[in-house]
């Protein structure tokens, strides 16, 4: 905590999220272009094959993030509280400007909902695409890990623009999280009270 700001996220927190981020549209890109054959997408790739290659070994970087992500994100999503249900029962605060929503850790409830549907459809996603991409002969596993691996997507297409309209329009200030990892103090103090005051109490101890 200097000049007013705290760091919320460390810089390794934001390349996993960008290069996540890409890899994730690349890959709805080259899904969706071998899928249904859509030629347009040649222009870019090439041709099928190649598309389908592109999706494959990005398909191993989104595992390895999606690994990186549980590191980071798995201990505050355990750390689901009262304090979290209260805050999803009011809305996090969103529906009323004079909501007082319950204190925050690091991650709002919200957030934590949101790492738990990353985790969740991120694994289901990478362990159904090497199913498919390194087992296709297997017809039992084929067709359930394409089950899982559509339903997954569709999960993430679902909540990636609710997660972009709530830590943007819906919450000024959030959005220089993932560009500079830091935000003001006071604006970390009114909305992760919890997670401000543990580490002020650490620094005092200190």
């Amino acid at each position: 905590m200097t000049d007013g700001m705290i760091r919320k996220a460390g810089v390794f927190e934001i390349v996993n999220h960008w290069a996540m981020s890409i890899t994730f549209l690349v890959l709805g890109a080259t899904g969706f272009g071998f899928l249904f054959h859509m030629e347009k997408m040649n222009v870019i790739f090439g041709d099928f094959n190649r598309m389908r290659t592109v999706h494959n070994w990005f398909g191993v970087a989104f595992s390895v993030l999606v690994l990186f992500k549980i590191v980071l994100y798995l201990p505050h999503v355990l750390s689901f509280d009262g304090d979290d249900v209260r805050w999803l029962l009011q809305g996090g605060g969103y529906l009323s400007k004079n909501a007082v929503v319950p204190p925050q850790g690091k991650l709002n409830a919200g957030q934590k909902l949101f790492a738990a549907v990353i985790i969740v459809a991120g694994v289901a996603m990478a362990a159904s695409g090497f199913i498919i991409w390194l087992m296709p002969g297997v017809k039992r596993w084929l067709l359930l890990s394409q089950l899982a691996h559509n339903v997954s997507f569709d999960l993430l297409v679902f909540a990636i623009p609710i997660h972009i309209y709530l830590a943007s329009l819906a919450s000024p200030g959030s959005a220089r999280i993932m560009l500079s990892g830091t935000v003001p103090l006071a604006w970390a103090r009114k909305r992760h009270a919890k997670w401000v005051a543990a580490l002020e109490s650490k620094a005092a101890v200190e």
